[in-house]
Formats: C-alpha cells, sequence, structure tokens
C-alpha cells in the first residue's frame, strides 16, 4: 500500500468570517496555552462599518492571527477583504461551493464561521483569484464600460422597435440606423418631416443607389408620439455614448502601465485595444497564479471538468465562470468565426462536428492558453499557424498511415518521390 502523510493542523492561528449586509460573524481559532492538542475559540459579531472593521483587525493582529478567510458573498466580502488586506492581514476569499456545510447540520451564522475556520485551518480548500488593488481599478473601469455599452445597445434595440411599430423599414435598407445616414433621417422625422422622397433624399454616400428603396422603407405612420419616444431614446444613446468616450478615456490613462501586454494581445486576430484590455483586468498581467495554461482555462470554466463513475467517463459542464470574462471571449470568438486564421477554421470545424456552444467553449480555451503564454513570457509574439493548418496535419498523418499500410502489405520500404508532369509538345 502507497504511504501518505495528512497533517492534521497546517494553520495555528484562523479567522473564518461569515458576512451579511450589516454585521459579519468572526470565529478565530488559536492553540490552546496550557493543553497540547487543543484550540482556544473564539466567536463574536462585528458591524461592517469602518470603525467596527478595525476593531476586528486590531484584535485578530492582537491573537496573532495568520490567514482570516471569508466566503465570496454578492458583493458585501469586498469592503471586508480590502480593509483587512491594508491592514496587513493574509485574506483568503474562497468560494462557497468549495467549503459547503455538512448536510443535516443545523445552519446557522456561528455555526457557518466555525466550520469554514476549521476547513482552512485544516488545509482543505485553496483560495479564490482576487487580482491586486490596480487591476480592481481596472476591472471596475472595463466593467462599467461594458455595462454601458449593453445598455445602449438595448436602447437602439428599443428604437428599432418603435420604428417597427411605426412601420418604418430604414433597417431593411441601411446597414447601420445610426450611421450619418440614418441619424438624418431620425431627426427629420423627429422634426415633423413626413413626405418619404424627401426623407430618402438626406441619403449619403453608397446608400444613394438605394433611394427608390428607401422611399420604400420610410412609407409608414410616424405619429408625434413616436417622435417623441425616438427623441427621448437617442438623448440616452448619445448621453451614454458620449459616457463610454469618457471611460476609454480613463481606461487608457489606467492601464498605460501596462501598455506593452495590450500591444501583445493586440497582435491576436480578433483581440482588439477593448478585448486587450477587458482580458488584463480580469486576469491580471502576472501569470504566476496559473502555474500552465491549463489551470487558467480550468479556473476561467472553459475546460470541461472530470466526471467518472463505476469506470466509466461521463459529458460533464464546464460550470458557471466568469461572466464578464465569458463576454469578452465570446465577442472574441465572434470576431474569429468571421476570420481566415487557425483559430477561425478550429471554431468553424468545431461548430459543424459538435456544435456552436462547444465550439465557443474550445476556441475560448484556446484564446486564453495564447493569452497565458503571452503575458507570461513579455518577449513572446503571436503567430498565427493559419487556416490551413489542420489540413496539412490530417493530410501527413493520412499519408503516413497508408505508407504504413502498403509496407504491411508488401513486406517493402516505401519511398515516397515527386512526380514529374510530362514537358508539353
Amino acid at each position: 500500500m502507497e504511504a501518505t502523510v495528512e497533517a492534521t493542523e497546517l494553520v495555528e492561528r484562523v479567522a473564518a468570517l461569515d458576512i451579511g449586509k450589516a454585521v459579519l460573524t468572526a470565529c478565530i481559532r488559536i492553540p490552546h496555552e496550557s493543553t497540547a492538542g487543543r484550540r482556544r475559540q473564539e466567536v463574536a459579531e462585528y458591524a461592517t462599518t469602518t470603525g467596527s472593521l478595525l476593531r476586528l483587525a486590531d484584535r485578530l493582529r492582537g491573537l496573532g492571527v495568520t490567514r482570516v478567510a471569508m466566503e465570496a458573498t454578492s458583493d458585501y466580502w469586498k469592503p471586508v477583504f480590502y480593509l483587512l488586506e491594508a491592514e496587513g492581514l493574509q485574506c483568503w476569499l474562497l468560494n462557497a461551493t468549495h467549503v459547503k456545510n455538512v448536510p443535516g447540520r443545523p445552519k446557522t451564522d456561528k455555526l457557518d464561521a466555525v466550520w469554514l475556520a476549521k476547513v482552512v485551518e485544516r488545509g482543505m480548500c485553496a483560495p479564490s483569484f482576487v487580482p491586486p488593488k490596480p487591476i480592481r481599478r481596472l476591472r471596475d473601469l472595463t466593467r462599467y464600460r461594458r455595462s454601458l455599452i449593453r445598455d445602449r445597445t438595448r436602447e437602439k434595440q428599443r428604437l428599432e422597435k418603435l420604428l417597427e411599430d411605426a412601420q418604418i423599414k430604414l433597417s431593411v435598407v441601411a446597414s447601420d440606423t445610426f450611421g450619418v445616414s440614418g441619424r438624418a433621417i431620425l431627426a427629420a422625422l423627429i422634426g415633423g418631416q413626413r413626405d418619404p422622397h424627401v426623407l430618402a433624399e438626406m441619403a449619403r454616400g453608397r446608400l444613394r443607389a438605394k433611394i427608390p428603396q428607401l422611399r420604400e422603407a420610410l412609407t409608414g405612420h410616424f405619429a408625434e408620439h413616436h417622435a417623441l419616444l425616438c427623441a427621448k431614446m437617442l438623448e440616452r444613446i448619445d448621453a451614454m455614448t458620449a459616457d463610454i468616450a469618457d471611460l476609454n478615456a480613463v481606461i487608457e490613462d489606467v492601464i498605460s502601465p501596462y501598455a506593452a501586454q495590450v500591444q501583445q494581445l493586440d497582435e491576436v486576430t480578433g483581440i482588439g485595444a477593448s478585448c486587450a484590455q477587458e482580458l488584463i483586468a480580469e486576469l491580471g498581467f502576472d501569470m504566476s497564479v496559473f502555474p500552465t495554461a491549463a489551470h487558467l482555462a480550468s479556473w476561467a470554466r472553459f475546460a470541461p471538468r472530470a466526471k467518472q463513475s463505476a469506470g466509466r467517463t461521463k459529458p460533464a459542464t464546464t460550470g458557471k465562470g466568469n461572466p464578464w470574462l465569458a463576454s469578452t471571449l465570446g465577442e472574441i470568438t465572434a470576431v474569429l468565426a468571421r476570420s481566415d486564421t487557425f483559430l477561425g477554421e478550429r471554431y468553424r470545424r468545431l461548430s459543424r462536428r459538435r456544435g456552436k456552444m462547444r465550439a465557443i467553449v474550445a476556441t475560448g480555451n484556446s484564446i486564453l492558453t495564447v493569452v497565458w503564454h503571452l503575458l507570461a513570457d513579455p518577449a513572446a509574439r503571436y503567430h498565427d499557424l493559419g487556416s490551413g493548418f489542420h489540413d496539412t496535419r490530417y493530410h501527413q498523418r493520412h499519408q503516413h498511415n497508408l505508407i504504413h499500410q502498403l509496407e504491411r502489405l508488401t513486406g517493402q520500404q516505401v519511398t515516397l518521390t515527386t512526380r514529374t508532369e510530362p514537358a508539353l509538345a
């Protein structure tokens, strides 16, 4: 039999926090002063205000606590984690599913804190990734920018539904309803112009070739209440566009220390400057927290989990990961799907065999692998293998198999030579 060494107690002085919005329950466990092998335990409640948290930090330092653990409860953990971290304490953020209480036991804040402390002191859990403060600042900005972009897209969709209600089919003819021509037509509609001939003449550029179709598309029943709603929606769209531009300027300033990493990621097809900023905001720039690219993909939940029972491997989902990172990877994959690149061909090849959702996950896994290698090595540069890489490898394997089969049948060694075409007379 294989001998194993199990440590019964890895952390001597530990604290665990069960956090709520207004109050947290702290369980502190330290060695007993006189009896070896026994533990002393203190459970107390503290308000989540700054003054109360500072008193908690003083108490933890006074007892020599070396590790403070807490579950990721909504956003309530953030002020507690950041304050205690700033006070010099080692803080661990834990996934609630990893430290779930034993079924059948009563569930109270006190018992949850005690259980969490026992799990942590025995080393039966691992901390979640919490980026350093500069990356957290960048993450707040990029996440809010993406939220504004989503809100702006929803408002544009509301305006499109409003135009459909008024029988205005502008989006059928114009590729961009909110381009120069589209905005001019919408402004005229809001101003009271209803003549489709006059509205169609406001087209600019290549859209002027579709003036007859525009006249048909702009013939509807656009009423005064449509004009009022359209004006309000355009105001919101313009306001959010201005806010997004302001955020872009702030993000450019905050991410300037990582300009080299942004440039590295920007070289990858599909990863533009904005997506590169979001990747750094979600993953950080120090890849030492992820030992390998596989660890990064597993943390992001872009790798299938192992599920084996009775000697059989069963299909399993990847689980829920970081939704902001998943949105960024999905946006990159959408661009790659239309590109003539190695990753683009990988997505198309997998989507034909396994479906689009599995192809998105597999392509996202490949993107994370590329990102890990680029950020782990400042001197690394991305080189695309080309869309024909898979076919080339397949033909090479197929050729090798055919040669091997022929050698087995004939018992002779087969050597390939290049066929020369006969000269034309």
